[in-house]
């Protein structure tokens, strides 16, 4: 990857449906140049586009990090939540926790029932810490390119 290559991600980081009419003169190409460039990215698998909710938007006002602390292996206890449409991701972690989960609910009481009803009484889950945020901001996936 290139500083034009970096460029071009960040700006798409900004606009993720910018035109390449308008990417790439942003970046010093012409746009059929911009448009090669990422459709190598794409290529390469450096870079996916995809199209990522507002869970605000979607009616999540509830939404927490969960870490979880399992006894066994934790890749089970990540298969079996994913299943549960709350679930946004997880991931496996070292260090204090074996997961991070994220959780999107409509209503503080459904993000409750989920951390009790649901994820506690999976097979090897040993502790679960929530960490809440509550409808206020949005998600932000800025990753550093440079």
């Amino acid at each position: 990857m290139d500083e034009i290559d970096r460029a071009i991600l960040r700006e798409l980081q900004t606009d993720g449906r910018i035109p390449y009419a308008e990417l790439g003169p942003k970046v010093g190409l012409s746009p059929s140049a911009a448009r090669q460039r990422l459709q190598r990215l794409i290529d390469a698998k450096v870079v996916q586009v995809v199209g990522v909710t507002d869970p605000v938007a979607m009616g999540g006002q509830a939404m927490a990090l969960l870490g979880v602390r399992v006894d066994g292996d934790p890749r089970t206890v990540a298969d079996e939540l994913a299943r549960h449409e709350e679930v946004v991701y997880t991931v496996l972690t070292s260090g204090t926790f074996d997961l991070f989960v994220e959780v999107v609910c409509r209503r503080p009481a459904e993000l409750l029932d989920v951390v009790n009803d649901v994820v506690r009484p999976i097979e090897g889950v040993t502790a679960v810490e929530s960490f809440p945020y509550f409808g206020i901001h949005t998600h932000r996936f800025l990753w550093g390119v440079g």
